[in-house]
């Protein structure tokens, strides 16, 4: 009985994942040139993931490989191309041009951290609609778009797409599990991109991650490093920009909804640069009367919403129905229109507050 149940386990779980891997083998093996491309505003798991599959592409496989992201990478995040000089990395928003070339010239396309191409920009959306090249998804989101992707790996029950891509690196061929077959870079990229999303293993841990924490470290990865690059290296901008946030401008509802505002004016004050707000969504949760955390940061056109929840609190139900947005069930984020849903960007806070009041009065 035993062994039945183990067999069901295997062919359930493993079996899918397997003919998987061997149709990603084939399509790499036919490949030449190959565009690894991630979300608009990319984070450290959207980058981590895409360069770890660009090094494994052109180190293990041989492969003329360029990563297009919908814009550039934030300065706090600038340290992961560290490991990949040389490694083309072109930005979709500064050079147009060029990315467009890239994705219509490439004969196999890889989407990672990115359930549907409607997370990189409009524009980009269109290119990466249009190839009629293979295409390849590696997300861990909610309701990925499987119906434009020719293969796709998307488990919600890891903590980001480095793990998933760890899974993945592992058990192809050319590796078959043994990590000291991948370049130091790659393992390295994969650390810092599951210690992004997992809040420094404050969320989203599950088993796994931790197995896969202890095998890089065991095969060298400097961890304390990736640590000190992540959380010890911002400018003294964003310690004083944290302060405002906190004292003067967070607000927390009887309800429980704990909401941040980050307008153009505020940016220009304290010299804002992106991904130095990296984290603030999560410091409210902090206060044990704070249920679910929104922060807004003001766009051309729009703000950016960023939210997180405790156990039992939906921010992925939130961000769904009030900021065309979603992901995880703790953590969620969408977008806010002015004029489309509100008038202009004075009339975010009451609005903000009106929905979570009624949202967690349900």
């Amino acid at each position: 009985m035993k062994c039945n149940i183990i067999f069901v386990i295997l062919f359930v779980f493993l079996l899918p994942r397997m003919n998987n891997i061997n149709e990603l083998d084939t399509l790499l093996s036919a490949s030449k040139r190959v565009c690894v491309t991630a979300h608009t505003h990319p984070d450290g798991d959207a980058l981590g993931s895409c360069l770890a599959l660009a090094g494994y592409l052109r180190e293990c496989r041989r492969k003329d490989v360029t990563v297009v992201i919908p814009d550039s990478v934030p300065d706090s995040l600038s340290f992961i191309l560290r490991d990949f000089r040389g490694y083309p990395v072109i930005a979709y928003e500064e050079s147009p041009a060029a990315a467009t070339d890239t994705i219509r010239t490439s004969d196999l396309i890889c989407c990672l951290d990115c359930s549907s191409f409607a997370r990189t920009n409009p524009a980009m959306e269109t290119v990466l609609s249009a190839s009629k090249a293979p295409k390849v998804l590696i997300d861990h989101h909610l309701n990925p778009d499987k119906d434009s992707f020719t293969l796709v790996f998307s488990e919600t029950e890891v903590s980001s797409t480095c793990e998933l891509l760890y899974l993945i690196l592992k058990e192809m061929p050319d590796v078959g599990g043994a990590l000291v077959k991948l370049p130091g870079s790659v393992l390295g990229a994969l650390m810092t991109g599951m210690t992004t999303d997992t809040n420094n293993f404050a969320n989203s841990v599950f088993p796994g991650t931790l197995r896969m924490a202890s095998e890089l470290i065991a095969a060298g990865v400097d961890r304390d490093k990736i640590l000190s690059d992540l959380y010890n290296n911002y400018r003294e901008n964003r310690l004083r920009l944290m302060g405002y946030l906190l004292s003067d401008n967070m607000v927390i509802t009887p309800e429980g909804a704990a909401v941040m505002i980050l307008d153009k004016e505020t940016q220009e004050r304290f010299g804002f640069r992106q991904g130095e707000s990296e984290g603030f969504v999560n410091l409210p949760l902090a206060a044990a009367n704070v249920k679910i955390s929104l922060f807004l940061t003001e766009e051309e056109g729009r703000f950016r919403v960023s939210v997180r929840s405790k156990r039992g609190f939906s921010a992925n139900k939130l961000a769904m129905t009030c900021f065309h947005g979603g992901g995880h069930e703790m953590a969620a984020g969408g977008k806010l229109y002015f004029p489309e849903d509100i008038p202009s960007p004075a009339d975010a806070k009451a609005h903000i507050l009106k929905v979570t009041r009624e949202f967690l009065s349900r």
